[in-house]
């Protein structure tokens, strides 16, 4: 990889999907990627990186991925900034914790940061990133380029916005796809058979939706007959807009808790 070697602070849910995307690319080194983590799972100890490296090799780290948790970022920053070159790039995947924050605890390095989703495990994330320069932003790229699909964001406060709209979405749609399953369930399907349908044809019409260029209302109107079955539930899901609002309230209180994390 182009940054390498890249220095990985914390590898829990998100470093570990990380690891496992860019682990998909044939021509990936496990060699280049050096990991701090006093509780690495199993997969990471097998994916082949290096383990804990001492504070002599760290003088090497072309990048820094910061996705240890918000309440110990400080602590994790203040044992390896000391060790870093000066160029070194940071990249951070911390919620809530401003760039300037960030840079100043690493000495004034350079800084990016980075909403990701953890489908990047199976090349099919999303990256919404703020960098103040290009070529800061080029190494951001470099990173998530190859596990999915990247928005560059031209103000660090749309962050926020990006947590609401992407960063936590992934729990919006399970919730409901637990909430499909439930419906059917409670229509006289069996449990497993509700599931079976509700997950297949979810991932079908994503799946669809994805492989076009026709938009999501385009294609809601191509399945829906006057008077048919699906307008009768669209009637339901859609009256007075309450799922439109139903989602600007969710997004909403996601933006807001994102600003009191990040005390803005």
């Amino acid at each position: 990889m182009p940054v390498a070697p890249i220095l990985i602070l914390g590898a829990g849910r998100m470093g570990g999907a990380l690891i496992e995307g860019w682990g998909r690319n044939p021509d990936f080194d496990p060699q280049t990627i050096m990991v701090r983590d006093p509780q690495v799972s199993p997969a990471i100890k097998a994916a082949g990186v290096v383990l804990n490296p001492p504070d002599s090799a760290l003088i090497l780290v072309k990048t820094v991925l910061l996705a240890v948790k918000p309440q110990i970022w400080r602590e994790a920053v203040a044992a390896v900034a000391p060790h870093l070159a000066m160029d070194a790039v940071i990249v951070s995947i911390v919620a809530g914790v401003g760039s300037a924050a960030i840079s100043q605890a690493f000495g004034g390095r350079r800084v990016a940061r980075v909403m990701p989703t953890t489908a990047v495990a199976i090349g099919r994330g999303t990256a919404s990133i703020y960098a103040p320069t290009a070529e800061v932003r080029d190494v951001a790229h470099a990173l998530f380029a190859g596990v999915g699909k990247i928005v560059d964001l031209a103000d660090e406060d749309l962050l926020h916005a990006a947590t609401g709209v992407s960063g936590s979405a992934p729990a919006y749609f399970y919730t409901f796809i637990e909430g499909l399953e439930t419906a059917g369930a409670r229509a006289g399907l069996t449990v497993e058979q509700s599931k079976a349908l509700a997950r297949s044809t979810i991932l079908g019409a994503a799946a669809l939706m994805d492989s076009g260029t026709e938009e999501p209302a385009d294609l809601r109107r191509q399945v829906t007959s006057p008077n048919g079955t699906t307008q009768a539930a669209l009637d339901v899901l859609m009256k007075d807009r309450a799922l439109e609002y139903l989602l600007t309230e969710t997004v909403a209180a996601c933006i807001a808790r994102s600003r009191v994390l990040a005390g803005s």
